[in-house]
C-alpha cells in the first residue's frame, strides 16, 4: 500500500545539544531522518516557509517518523496521510511473432531478409536481482 505522508516540522533556529541549529542544518537533518526510515521511496520539502516534508513510500510508520523528527529536529505534527490510488489499465498483449521484411539492395534471386521480433518478458531471468 503506497502512502503519501505530509509532516510539518519547525526548522528555524532550534536549540539542539547546547547550540543553536541553523535552518538549513535542520532541513538536512530532517531529510536524513525521513529517508532513513524503512519503506520510504522519496522525500521532498514543501510549503511556503519550507517547513513541510512530504514522504512517499510503502507501509511508512508515520508515528515513528514524527517521533524521530521531534527528538532530533524540533516539533513535528502529522498534517495528512493519504493512500495513492492506482489506475488500472487493461492492455492486451499478444505473444505473437511479428515478421518484418527489410528492403535493401537487389537480392539477385535470393529471398528477402526476414526479421523476427522476440517477445520481451518483464521478469528477469536471474532470481537474485
Amino acid at each position: 500500500m503506497k502512502q503519501t505522508v505530509v509532516l510539518q516540522v519547525t526548522m528555524d533556529g532550534q536549540r539542539c545539544c547546547f547550540r543553536i541549529m541553523k535552518s538549513h542544518h535542520a532541513r538536512k537533518k530532517a531529510m536524513r531522518i525521513a529517508v532513513g526510515l524503512s519503506g520510504v521511496e522519496s522525500a521532498t520539502i514543501k510549503g511556503q516557509d519550507k517547513d513541510q516534508i512530504e514522504v512517499k513510500g510503502e507501509n511508512i510508520d508515520t508515528v515513528k517518523l514524527a517521533t524521530l523528527l521531534r527528538k532530533k529536529v524540533g516539533h513535528a505534527s502529522i498534517l495528512s496521510v493519504a493512500e495513492e490510488k492506482k489506475e488500472e489499465k487493461k492492455e492486451e498483449k499478444k505473444d505473437e511473432l511479428k515478421i518484418q521484411y527489410m528492403v535493401g539492395p537487389p537480392s539477385y534471386g535470393l529471398p528477402p531478409y526476414t526479421c523476427y521480433e522476440i517477445p520481451r518478458y518483464d521478469t528477469p531471468s536471474c532470481s537474485i536481482m
